[in-house]
């Protein structure tokens, strides 16, 4: 009688899913139970929770087995982590066993945490290990119930929703049937147009965000404490058009990946992020013993929000510059090395001073001329080139703090997010055109612009007079033209005029220092 079984699992790899066969062979000799494959103390403890759940499944367990029996997860060369193998492992080891019916294997993937009672726990990356069968061809996907509606999102495969060791086993001897899971869609959270209505003033910060949400600019707010720069970044993402089903797919793959799908649940919405000053570059960027996304990543296709940006470690703030530039990090280990996507839109707010107060016209700055300079340079200047908005925010009026919220504001801001959309509709309009694959002026290179910026006579005249006079870098002066661009979108320009270059101009004025 054959006394071996072989199960398709899977292992994630950073946020990138691979087939693991798990073989069970069950030899004659002394009783033991080894897990071989590059696994780590996670899988291995597997033996344990195999074995409790199977005998209170009403079965024999691997340890009533007065035989030797090894369990291999292939490739051997691929490190195993987690206890995602426990159910795939329970069920080869009752096929080899011969305790259930044979059937047929390689069109199942089987992924699930078993408790000692044998019912089934949630794992991190079902959406990861969905994508992965309807890539690989497999027609059946057994995960935790609590995991279905996520893995449900892929269309091509059939989603089987487990709760327990004995409704798998009846499944698979076709006693009793588990019904599939439905197929699952993205559920269409938009914002709530007050979020940006209610902060009163600050018009040119408005107008600022406007243009940086239209075209997925990198933003910087500079002014005085309680100045508003906060909670205007925090109403960003209420002006952002919510994410195309692609878009969410890929965010919620991040999130899967992460382990944290309970706090983002499955909504077209952007991320927004915002880690505290004391975060280690390994939790903002990436990485660790076994690499996981950091909060770069989990702010992909949304936004990161970096408050105080000059308390933050310089080290991290430099680890931002090659993110910034190629929307996607790399992760380099001695074994591996390992990519996580991370376009996101960088805010950024500070403070002119360590005080808070310099120019400011109301409050003296009690800072010496060093110590100002010194505060504003933990940012480098290479970090600051690559953020394209960069403007002041004053001290907000008391006549407009007393002002009241009306119709007539809630009205201008759902008209200024129409305006973003349609800028944005023009923007993808002429990449299509173009046989460019991208989403957002920002991500143009500076090729793309120089084809795709056309000017008129104003727009060539004031371009010509800032090169003349220098005042901008090479990267400096593409990021005007994008931005510039942006701008004209939102008029609904086909050209680019001077009155857009200069708006542009505006926002980089901080190269003069």
């Amino acid at each position: 009688m054959k006394h071996l079984a072989k199960i398709f699992s899977a292992e994630l790899d950073g946020i990138e899913a691979k087939i693991i066969e798990v073989e069970i062979d069950i030899n004659v000799g002394l009783h033991a139970f080894n897990i071989v494959g590059l696994a780590d103390r996670a899988t291995t403890e597997a033996k344990e929770r195999v074995s409790s759940a199977l005998k209170n499944s009403n079965v024999k367990p691997p340890n009533r087995e007065n035989r030797k029996i090894t369990v291999n997860l292939a490739p051997a060369d691929i490190k195993k982590t987690g206890s995602q193998y426990d159910v795939a492992i329970a069920v080869g080891y009752l096929l080899a066993s011969n305790q259930i019916k044979p059937f047929e294997t390689s069109d199942k993937l089987f992924l699930g945490e078993l408790s000692l009672d044998g019912t089934v726990r949630e794992i991190s990356g079902a959406l990861n290990f969905a994508k992965l069968a309807e890539r690989e061809g497999f027609r059946f996907l057994f995960v935790p119930r609590a995991n279905a509606e996520e893995a449900a999102l892929v269309a091509g495969i059939t989603v089987i929703p487990l709760v327990s060791m004995e409704e798998l086993m009846a499944h698979l001897e076709e006693r009793v049937f588990i019904d599939p899971q439905p197929a699952s869609e993205f559920i269409l959270d938009d914002e709530d147009d007050m979020a940006l209505a209610e902060i009163k003033g600050q018009e040119a910060a408005k107008r600022a965000l406007a243009v940086a949400a239209a075209g997925g600019h990198h933003l910087l707010f500079s002014g005085s404490p309680g100045a508003g720069k906060t909670m205007l970044a925090r109403a960003f993402v209420s002006l952002l058009p919510p994410p195309t089903i692609d878009e969410a797919m890929e965010v919620t793959q991040i999130w899967s990946a992460a382990g944290l799908m309970k706090e983002f649940a499955l909504k077209r919405q952007r991320p927004f992020r915002s880690p505290h000053h004391t975060a280690s570059p390994v939790s903002v960027v990436g990485g660790g013993a076994d690499p996981r996304p950091g909060e770069i990543s989990l702010a992909h296709n949304g936004v990161l929000f970096l408050d105080e940006m000059p308390e933050f470690r310089r080290d991290l703030l430099e680890a931002l510059r090659q993110p910034l530039e190629s929307g996607q990090v790399t992760v380099a280990r001695i074994k591996s090395t390992l990519t996580f996507p991370a376009r996101f839109m960088l805010l950024a707010a500070m403070n002119p001073c360590p005080c808070g107060y310099f120019g400011d016209p109301e409050k003296e700055c009690r800072c010496t001329a060093n110590e100002v300079f010194r505060y504003q340079k933990k940012i480098s200047g290479p970090l600051l080139d690559r953020i394209d908005i960069q403007i002041d925010v004053p001290r907000v009026k008391v006549e407009d703090l007393r002002r009241k919220v009306s119709d007539a504001d809630q009205s201008q801001v759902r008209a200024l997010k129409e305006k973003i959309r349609q800028a944005r509709r023009m923007a993808e309009e002429r990449f299509g055109a173009a046989e460019i694959s991208l989403r957002t002026n920002s991500q143009m290179s500076s090729k793309n612009a120089d084809e795709l910026v056309v000017f008129d006579d104003s727009g060539e005249k004031f371009l010509k007079s800032i090169l003349e006079k220098a005042l901008v870098s090479g990267r400096g002066y593409y990021r005007i033209l994008k931005i510039a661009r942006t701008i004209a979108d939102l008029d609904q320009s086909e050209r680019v005029s001077g009155a857009h270059l200069a708006e542009a101009f505006h926002y980089r004025i901080r190269e003069k220092e």
